[in-house]
């Protein structure tokens, strides 16, 4: 049996049932030395077979573990015709009926089990009865043994099968868990890889489309010889790039958000990053508004991935971020007034060649990981609108 919380208990009781039954074959045979009679030596000679034969039930139970039931019907049989030739030579051995109970009930099954406990306790009480003589104790004894035997055997029987229940939900238990926990990694794995694609996307890849855009502007500007203002800013961008993706590394927190908070963060990115390139963004964020530092990155992003999307596909001159926080309510804003596009259709950011929409895409699981929902108001020829509604309770 497999080591349960109930296997102490079923340890117990299979000792002491050995303890009872050599206790009582022991006192057969000390009666049998103490009041010598002529079968006296049968007896000890019997009793110790019995012992023997009792003692090998183990090899028994092994080998009917791999040629069924047979080994242990061989076994209790021996033992019971062993018993009976004993209780015909000594009437004591009528106690030794009290071990034999269970062993019917355990070997025979609840049925034909608790059939040999009435039959072997009737005999008892005839040999009983035939040496001593008849009486109320002589036949209540051995009854009230039967019944207490049975109660014990069907208990035993009953928490068996609860162990054994109690151990295949707790396998299964096992495996479900190592099941969740493989599946909770692998979501964890595939999570992180998404987040860690929208934070390329939002930052290194944005600046370099930003850069290749400078350099094309200097190419254009003067072929021969590059701008010098140009190569400044392309270099500049470069290297808050680098700072920005060094940093992100290290701590994964946007940088200078700390400092220069959010509203301050998106006017610098204006002013070095967004005009040059031919935005102008008007920014409408309060510097004393405080939101807390997850949702202060979340927005950020979602507000670098959604202009970087304004400055290529738009052709838009001005865009405004605004944001809005009323009571655990906040709204977030990204308006232009480009060209517009159907949000319905996957391709239609730039007519007449099919795009992969993954700007829109990070933005929208961002949202959902906020709790919030995201609207996108637009129309081909009237600019575009992207909203974040959240709550702040939702989006802890």
């Amino acid at each position: 049996m497999a080591h349960t919380a109930l296997t102490p208990i079923f340890v117990g009781l299979r000792t002491g049932l050995h303890g009872l039954f050599i206790t009582l074959v022991g006192l057969v045979v000390g009666r049998a030395l103490l009041v010598p009679s002529s079968n006296s030596v049968a007896v000890v000679v019997v009793s110790l077979i019995l012992l023997v034969t009792y003692a090998a039930g183990g090899l028994f139970v092994r080998a009917a573990r791999t040629r069924g039931r047979l080994p242990g019907f061989l076994w209790l049989t021996l033992v019971s015709v062993e018993w009976l030739v004993l209780l015909s030579l000594s009437s004591l051995a009528a106690y030794l009926v009290f071990v034999l109970f269970f062993l019917y009930l355990h070997i025979l099954g609840r049925g034909f089990g608790t059939l040999m406990v009435l039959i072997t306790t009737g005999v008892a009480i005839v040999a009983l009865g035939v040496e001593g003589g008849w009486s109320v104790g002589g036949v209540i004894g051995p009854l009230v043994g039967a019944a207490v035997a049975v109660m014990i055997g069907l208990g035993y029987q009953a928490l068996a099968r609860e162990a054994a229940e109690r151990e295949r939900l707790m396998s299964e238990l096992l495996a479900t868990r190592d099941r969740l926990a493989l599946i909770d990694h692998e979501s964890g794995v595939l999570a992180e890889r998404a987040r860690l694609a929208r934070e390329i996307h939002d930052t290194v890849a944005q600046g370099l489309s930003s850069i290749q855009m400078l350099l094309h502007a200097a190419e254009r500007a003067d072929p021969e010889r590059p701008g010098v203002e140009h190569i400044r800013l392309a270099r500049e961008t470069a290297a808050s790039n680098l700072a920005d993706t060094r940093r992100f590394i290290s701590e994964l927190t946007p940088p200078n958000l700390d400092e220069a908070g959010l509203g301050g963060t998106l006017r610098r990115l204006a002013d070095t990053q967004w005009v040059p390139q031919g935005l102008a963004v008007t920014v409408r964020i309060s510097d004393a508004l405080t939101l807390p530092m997850y949702l202060q990155t979340a927005l950020l992003r979602i507000a670098q991935g959604a202009i970087a999307n304004v400055i290529q596909h738009a052709q838009a001159t001005s865009a405004t971020i605004t944001l809005a926080v009323e009571n655990d309510e906040v709204r977030f804003t990204i308006a232009d007034d480009g060209r517009g596009f159907d949000p319905s259709d996957s391709s239609s950011d730039q007519p007449g060649r099919r795009t992969d929409s993954f700007g829109l895409q990070a933005t929208r699981e961002r949202v959902d990981q906020l709790g919030g929902v995201l609207t996108v108001d637009s129309a081909p020829g009237r600019g575009s609108v992207v909203t974040v509604d959240l709550t702040l309770k939702d989006s802890a």
